[in-house]
Order: structure tokens, then C-alpha cells, then sequence
């Protein structure tokens, strides 16, 4: 496949780099002259300098034999400029935009085909959907939800002293009698593929597939009860946070009928829990947006307060939260006030990163869960370049393991064969499969066949593999 990128900032960068590991052919444009160099010593492809909505520059970059567009500059305007000329010359060109502009959501939700774009991805709907299907699950850990599947994939630190600590993965199913499967171990920084011979240990983070009704129970075998979480605080009323507090506070049905009317693009978060059993403390520094906070969610408290200033943080109704999520636009921040205020009797913290890397200094400071909204926005954006056959694509562990949902298609070379022909020559597993409505984790007698979904946890450099053995267009 080959793609042309334009920007190169950390998601330009994040998906270029796992796109080349892929072996696919890509061409970044970045008009800035330092960040141009930068990724041109780091990454192995085209780099051009040059502005994006340059014709030059797109044929330069190869756009004429391009199967993809993907435009993530920081400009809204920008981005949909740069589809649109090329859908003016290139319209059957798969494109795809970044933007934060909630009205653009609206209409592309709307069946409205915006200048030829055919995909838009929307880092703060992407950032605080993960946020609250976190909340939803006691924010004990990340959990990754698969559309119209009662399975989850939900990661969790093993805690010293509780029963998975010292387990061999050979006995799982003897002491967790739920259908479940270990699929991931990450330990000091390395992602592991188990096996039956695999030996649990503290701090080990392992990823485990389970039904949504068992995931508390096995949490709670790793050391990590699910609390009620009734008293929620969001540091930073910006976008992200707006979006949280919506899908916490605007959930009765004469709300919906209001929000639909206003063509909201917040209202498919579903009801977490029953409104008058939570409350919600937002605590934002800017005056103004305080006062739209409060015209906005009047059931809500809203301090107009910096969170930075200790006087304010050695408030006791700052501790008496259960839960905190920090969404403001400075990670370092985020990180350092989830750690300081769990620290302080807080129960569980959420907090917002840019990377990956920092999320994973966040989990040893003590935080639940990280949301890192830059790896968020390049899975949206994978997910669309897959291709037909292709539902959705996620990225866990150290970011070298991937998630690929797969639809079994006619033309699949697999097609009638048994889950014993499935080998990846750096591992993989069919983890999960959806069948007329059921879903299951396929055992030794599985044989696939024409309508499944199913679910593949692999190594990156898998996709040729996984390609030919689906007949996909990866």
C-alpha cells in the first residue's frame, strides 16, 4: 500500500513509522524545516519539504499511484484544503483528515461527503471515548471494547501477594473458571506473547480477555477490586473535558431528545450510571469557560481554581473524590496532578498523555490509566487504511503488538480451514470470533468460515502474512 502523510508531527511520525515497519510505501510531507529534518533522519522514506496543499509536492510525493491520503497537520483547514485538492484530481483516492471542528463531525455524520473526504478522525471524540469506557469499568485499567461482542480486552497490573502473583498461565483455567484467555504480558518494558509455561509476576501488566460480567472478578484475582465511582472530578474544561462530562452528566431520555435536536456529536456515549447516584466536580483556571461550564452542566460544581496552586489541592473536597481525570492540554501537568492527588486518598486516576511513553511513566507514578491520545488518533486512522474485509485496528502492549479485527470474506484463502492453518512466523492468535450474533474463543476444532469476525493478536510485520492468509488489501 502506499501512503502520503502530511505532517509530521507526533502522528504523522507515529504512523509512518508503523506503517514502514509494515513494509508499506510511504511519503511524508512537513512544511515546518525542523521537523522535516527530524523525521528524515528517523524515519526510511520520502520526506519533502514543502507545504502540503502544493500540487508540486503531491506529485512529488507520489500521489498519482497513491492508495491513501492522510492529512494531520495541526489546521483543520488545512487538512480538508489538501483532500479536496486532491480529490479534484485524484477522486478515487482514499482520504482521510484530522480535525477537531465538531460541526465537520456532524455533517460527515450526516451522510455529508465534505470535500471528497471520505474518513474524518476526531482526537478529542477518539481521546475521551477511551476515558469513559475506562470510568464505565472502575478506571482499574484500560479496556478495549469490541463493537456488538459481550468480550473485552482489559489490561491490569498484577499486584504483589495476589493470586496471579508467581502464576503459571498452565493453571489459569484452574483458578478462573469464566471463559477467559491471557493474550498479553508486559514486563519492564518488553511485550510478551505467552505461553501455558509463562509465570505471572508483581508488576507484570497482562492483558486478559473476558466477558464484560467476569472482567471485575478476575481484576479482583490480580489485586484490583472494582470501586463505585460516584464522585468524579475533571481537571481542564476544554474539549476533552467537555466531552467527559457529557457522557457522565446528559443521559436521562429528555436530554437525548435535547441533544439530538442540537445535533450534538457527543451523544453516543451510553449512560455509565444512573445520573443521581454521581456527581461531578470540573475545575478549570480560565474564568470565562468556567461560566459556560456552569451554564452547560448546572447539575455539576465548577471551581474556577488552578490546580497547580497548593492551597486549592489541600482542600478536603478535592480528596473526598473517588475518582480523578486530569484532561488538560499539558501532560506533564496531567501526570504529576493524577499521581499527587491519588497520592493523597484519591481512588483511581485517569490522566491524558501525548505517547505512549509517557503513559507508561504515568503507570509507574501510581496512575490507573493512561489515555495516550496520540497513539488514540493513529489507530482511528489505521483502522480506515486497512481496507475492505478490515473493521478496526488497535495497537497495546509497547506498541509493537496489534489487535485486527477481520471480517471472513468469500475470497479467503483460510475460508472452510481449521484455526491450525492460522500461523504468523513471529506469533500470533485468533483470540476471539463473532459467529450469527455469538461470540466465542475458538478452541482446536474451529474452523472458519464466511461471515465470522474475528479477532488477531500479532507482532507488527505481520500484515503481508495476515494479507495473504485473508486475501486482504493491507
Amino acid at each position: 500500500m502506499r501512503v502520503v502523510i502530511i505532517g509530521a508531527g507526533m502522528v504523522g511520525t507515529q504512523l509512518s513509522r508503523h506503517l514502514i515497519q509494515e513494509n508499506h510505501d510511504v511519503s511524508l510531507i512537513e512544511s515546518n524545516q525542523e521537523r522535516a529534518r527530524h523525521a528524515s533522519n528517523r524515519l526510511d522514506c520520502l520526506v519533502i519539504h514543502d507545504e502540503g496543499n502544493s500540487l508540486a509536492a503531491l506529485e512529488e510525493a507520489g500521489i498519482a499511484k497513491a492508495n491513501a491520503l492522510v492529512c494531520a497537520t495541526e489546521s483543520d483547514e488545512i487538512n480538508m484544503l489538501i483532500c479536496g485538492l486532491a480529490a479534484s484530481r485524484y477522486p478515487n483516492l482514499l482520504k482521510i483528515a484530522r480535525v477537531r471542528n465538531d460541526d465537520y463531525i456532524r455533517l460527515n455524520r450526516s451522510g455529508e461527503r465534505i470535500l471528497g473526504i471520505d474518513h474524518f478522525v476526531h482526537p478529542n471524540v477518539e481521546a475521551s471515548r477511551w476515558a469513559l469506557n475506562a470510568i464505565e469499568h472502575g478506571a482499574v485499567g484500560e479496556v478495549l471494547a469490541f463493537p456488538d461482542m459481550p468480550y473485552e480486552l482489559g489490561s491490569i497490573d498484577v499486584a504483589e501477594g495476589s493470586v496471579f502473583d508467581g502464576l503459571k498461565l498452565l493453571d489459569f483455567r484452574s483458578l478462573v473458571k469464566a471463559e477467559s484467555l491471557v493474550t498479553l504480558v508486559d514486563r519492564k518494558g518488553a511485550s510478551i506473547l505467552p505461553s501455558g509455561a509463562t509465570a505471572l509476576a508483581p508488576k507484570d501488566r497482562i492483558h486478559i480477555l473476558a466477558k464484560e460480567a467476569d472482567m471485575g472478578d478476575i481484576f479482583a484475582l490480580a489485586g484490583q477490586s472494582k470501586q463505585s465511582l460516584r464522585k468524579i472530578g475533571i481537571v481542564g474544561g476544554g474539549r476533552v473535558g467537555t466531552l467527559i462530562a457529557e457522557g457522565l452528566l446528559n443521559r436521562n431520555a429528555e436530554e437525548r431528545r435535547e441533544q439530538k435536536k442540537a445535533r450534538s456529536v457527543f451523544s453516543f456515549f451510553k449512560s455509565l450510571m444512573p445520573k443521581s447516584m454521581r456527581t461531578v466536580t470540573i475545575i478549570e483556571q480560565d474564568y470565562a469557560l468556567c461560566k459556560e461550564l456552569s451554564a452547560r452542566f448546572p447539575t455539576a460544581l465548577i471551581l474556577n481554581e488552578d490546580i497547580s496552586d497548593e492551597s486549592f489541592t489541600a482542600e478536603e473536597r478535592i480528596y473526598g473524590l473517588d475518582l480523578i481525570v486530569t484532561a488538560t492540554g499539558h501532560q506533564e501537568l496531567n501526570i504529576i496532578t493524577a499521581a499527587y492527588l491519588k497520592s493523597k486518598g484519591v481512588r483511581r486516576a485517569i490522566a491524558l498523555v501525548s505517547s505512549e511513553g509517557y503513559g507508561t511513566i504515568a503507570r509507574q507514578l501510581g496512575v490507573d490509566v493512561v489515555v495516550p491520545v496520540k497513539s488514540v488518533i493513529v489507530d482511528s486512522m489505521l483502522s480506515h487504511l486497512m481496507g475492505g474485509g478490515v473493521k478496526g485496528v488497535h495497537r497495546i502492549g509497547d506498541g509493537t503488538i496489534g489487535i485486527i479485527e477481520i471480517e471472513i470474506g468469500s475470497g479467503t484463502p483460510l475460508l472452510d480451514e481449521p484455526i491450525t492453518a492460522f500461523r504468523l512466523s513471529a506469533g500470533g492468535l485468533v483470540m476471539l470470533v463473532s459467529r450469527g450474533g455469538t461470540a466465542f474463543i475458538p478452541k482446536g476444532d474451529y474452523v472458519f468460515k464466511m461471515g465470522d469476525h474475528i479477532v488477531i493478536i500479532a507482532k507488527n510485520g505481520s500484515d503481508k502474512e495476515i494479507e495473504k492468509l485473508f486475501g486482504l488489501s493491507l
